[in-house]
């Protein structure tokens, strides 16, 4: 716990008005994520479609291609994962727009970005990192703090789109 919460006080609120911004601001939103993390992307993209976004998950077979003027949003603790740079490369030819969420701004996937929201975890793929070690085994840090800051997000985008609970619950699956 207090790993956590050292590490989500240290995220930039000005990183995160950006995302905001930059997802309010899209005609469409296509996540991608590997391994956990690719699970936690997954469980963002299901609250966006719950707030009445259009959003796709990368890899699912209804994603259609993306292009200028969509928005990549890729959350990987590295920036490093080769699948997600190529991901990144192409979707900046489309002119695409590129979110990074990572523990490292200066990463590959970093330097191809729009916006990065950087969280202070360490993650054993990330190479040397002024982020202190955790406690915790690999990268369990860097994803149990991407999906509660995505979480957060999706609070501060309820409150710019004065959505309540009970609105996105009347989008929720009911073929279950």
């Amino acid at each position: 716990m207090a790993e956590l919460q050292t590490t989500l006080s240290q995220i930039s609120g000005e990183q995160a008005n950006q995302l905001v911004e930059a997802i309010t601001t899209t005609p469409r939103i296509f996540v991608a994520g590997a391994g956990r993390s690719g699970l936690a992307m997954k469980g963002f993209a299901m609250r966006l479609m719950h707030l009445g976004f259009p959003v796709y998950v990368v890899g699912e077979t209804i994603t259609p291609g993306i292009s200028g003027g969509d928005l990549l949003l890729i959350g990987s603790g590295s920036g490093s994962t080769g699948s997600l740079g190529a991901m990144a490369n192409r979707a900046r030819a489309t002119g695409a727009r590129i979110v990074l969420i990572s523990t490292r701004a200066d990463s590959p996937i970093g330097q191809v970005a729009d916006i990065v929201l950087t969280i202070p975890a360490s993650t054993p793929k990330a190479g040397s990192s002024p982020n202190p070690q955790s406690i915790q085994p690999m990268a369990s840090l860097f994803e149990q703090s991407l999906s509660l800051t995505l979480d957060a997000l999706i609070l501060m985008l309820m409150s710019e789109l004065k959505v309540d609970s009970e609105v996105m619950f009347s989008k929720h699956a009911n073929l279950e």
